[in-house]
């Protein structure tokens, strides 16, 4: 018995979205190649189910995996064209903010403030309502972070060489992640904790990172363990130095538990911001 095509367009668009989701799953498990699988496969399903934000957002989630390999045209490239492809102010919201994010990469300063503002005003247009979202439509992106662009912003001001502005941003914003959103307050404070030690902050650098090391068993997640690796690095500068040895054995360790786990990647619990 054949599906009549209301009801088959219902199943290709959800299972696009587990089809996104799970290649969300496989970026927080260090796979990126199964990622891009099956962030590939969520464009053709929602394309093929006439759902345009989520074949767009898809590509918002390709330009994710692309930033975090240090792909800082194809981010760009990929952002691009989601944007060009939807017309969901919360979808080209995020586009434009993985658009910045690719610039920052680059170090073009004024094309990546541009993007960020063009960001911010998507995502109020967003916020204020859309005819997505009034249909009843799955949430795109963060489930725990409404508007990431404060998150993003601070990123990009960290890759830019404004480590003190940088950090200004994310521990402001830290306050407004809910304490029961451990992933993303992890996510958010190794960024903050990366930034403090660029600008020779120790001691707010070194609390910081034992708050994310003591989450990270909780909600193990290979995107935070890139932060977490890069901020070791950061920290070496200082390797004589009581209270970095202590952070630093304490990354040490959550790190050494992904190189001592039998299949490679680490088991997500739970989504809070992708």
């Amino acid at each position: 018995m054949s599906a009549n095509s209301t009801d088959r367009i219902a199943a290709l668009r959800l299972a696009g979205h587990f089809a996104e989701y799970a290649g969300w799953m496989c970026q927080e498990g260090g796979d990126d190649s199964a990622a891009l699988w099956w962030t590939d496969q969520a464009v053709a399903l929602a394309t093929a189910g006439a759902d345009h934000d989520l074949a767009a957002y898809s590509l918002v989630r390709r330009a994710e995996i692309a930033l975090y390999a240090g792909d800082s045209r194809s981010t760009i490239e990929l952002a691009r064209c989601a944007t060009q492809q939807s017309g969901n102010p919360r979808v080209r919201g995020l586009a434009a903010q993985r658009e910045a994010q690719g610039y920052a990469l680059q170090g073009y300063d004024a094309e990546c403030r541009g993007a960020l503002d063009r960001a911010a005003s998507l995502m109020s247009v967003a916020a204020s309502g859309s005819p997505a979202e009034s249909e009843g439509a799955p949430v795109l992106g963060s489930l725990h972070m409404s508007d990431p662009t404060g998150f993003v912003s601070g990123w990009c001001l960290l890759d830019l060489g404004r480590p003190r502005e940088a950090a200004e941003t994310l521990d402001a914003g830290l306050d407004a992640v809910p304490e029961t959103a451990r992933r993303a307050r992890a996510r958010h404070g190794a960024r903050l904790a990366l930034a403090l030690a660029d600008c020779g902050e120790l001691d707010h650098a070194c609390a910081v990172a034992e708050l994310v090391t003591a989450s990270l068993p909780l909600v193990d997640s290979a995107t935070i363990r890139s932060d977490l690796r890069r901020l070791n690095h950061a920290l070496r500068r200082w390797h004589h130095d009581p209270r970095v040895r202590s952070a630093a054995a304490n990354i040490a360790a959550v790190l050494q538990t992904e190189a001592l786990r039998p299949y490679g990647g680490p088991v997500v619990r739970g989504r809070a911001l992708s």
